[in-house]
């Protein structure tokens, strides 16, 4: 047997690839199209919750994505309480492989992957779910994946506003400063959610709930607004899908089942099912179906998070790896 080789890419050698924010979309939408073609196979996520005492989980996605010629697992753990430990929420890892041998190919940290596809799969949402000229946005949450989905929803945007919120002032008042650092204007840390929701063009919603709590209120929506909850545990009300002329998900697959996600009561009382969802987002990438069609609609997206955005990019990091010399090779066999 020859030599079998992975390529190893750790936290520091992803920083040093500095990709931009267009590399990252455009690598992620590539994804989303060959699920819209058909062209992929999505496992639904499992989890593996070792002690509800200690207030976390680990989620396992898995996914095969043909024009890519990539198999794909990663596992993240997704614990609350991390921030006691000065450490963040998230932790994960991606395994690469051959889809026609089983080879293992690659090993990448896929903690900032987790952030930065999570925040290319809001963008690209709202670039075909959004009204074009949609200058507010409205962010509930600051955690690891809050800081991509607002700078990747600002490069399509280039807001005039952006409000922030989350729990902990120390939290919001510092995601606010970075983010104003980082992007060049003005991110103002709001105090309560009314306040940052009202108004506003574009809502995502990302809280860090421990349990079920309506905190979002459908009344605060302003019609013709994008909304985009995805927090583990709900924060919106059941009529939130009421209002609502379009609703989309990344998997109805995945968003019909388990026990975690923002709109899984919605899901269980029938608001959400087959005849209510009005396509997958990949569908709408390929152009199968349509998005916006009125700056009249209101309209929800709700993603769970695919494996499938996890192997683009990581692909797409391998790549760029290997042109700039980056990362490590690790005998496996």
């Amino acid at each position: 047997m020859k030599p079998i080789y992975i390529d190893y890419l750790n936290a520091l050698d992803i920083e040093a690839l500095a990709m931009t924010d267009g590399e990252i979309i455009a690598a992620v939408e590539a994804g989303l199209v060959a699920q819209g073609k058909g062209q992929t196979v999505i496992e639904p996520r499992v989890h593996l919750e070792p002690d509800p005492a200690f207030h976390g989980h680990f989620n396992v996605l898995r996914g095969y994505v043909a024009p890519l010629d990539a198999a794909g697992v990663k596992i993240v753990g997704d614990y609350v309480d991390n921030y006691l430990h000065g450490l963040p929420s998230e932790f994960g890892i991606l395994n690469l492989f051959d889809p026609r041998t089983g080879t293992p190919r690659a090993i990448l940290d896929a903690t900032v992957i987790t952030d930065m596809r999570t925040g290319a799969v809001t963008a690209i949402g709202a670039r075909h779910l959004a009204r074009r000229n949609s200058k507010v946005l409205a962010h509930i949450g600051a955690r690891g994946t809050a800081y991509w989905n607002v700078r990747l929803l600002d490069h399509l945007f280039d807001f005039d506003e952006i409000r922030v919120h989350s729990r902990r002032p120390e939290s919001r008042d510092g995601f606010a400063a970075k983010l104003s650092a980082d992007l060049g204007k003005k991110v103002t840390a709001v105090a309560d959610w009314k306040s940052c929701v009202e108004g506003a063009d574009i809502v995502v919603e990302a809280s860090r709930l421990p349990e079920p709590q309506p905190l979002l209120k459908t009344e605060w929506i302003k019609p013709g607004a994008l909304v985009v909850p995805y927090g583990t545990m709900s924060a919106v009300e059941l009529s939130l899908t009421d209002i609502m002329q379009k609703m989309v998900v990344d998997d109805w697959g995945q968003c019909k089942g388990g026990k975690f996600g923002s709109l899984r009561a919605h899901v269980e009382t029938g608001r959400l099912n087959e005849t209510t969802l009005h396509a997958e987002l990949g569908q709408i990438a390929a152009g199968l179906k349509p998005g916006r069609q009125s700056d009249d609609e209101t309209i929800l997206f709700w993603h769970r998070g695919l494996s499938l955005s996890d192997i683009a990019l990581g692909k797409a990091m391998l790549a760029k790896a290997g042109e700039k010399g980056i990362g490590q090779r690790l005998r496996f066999a």
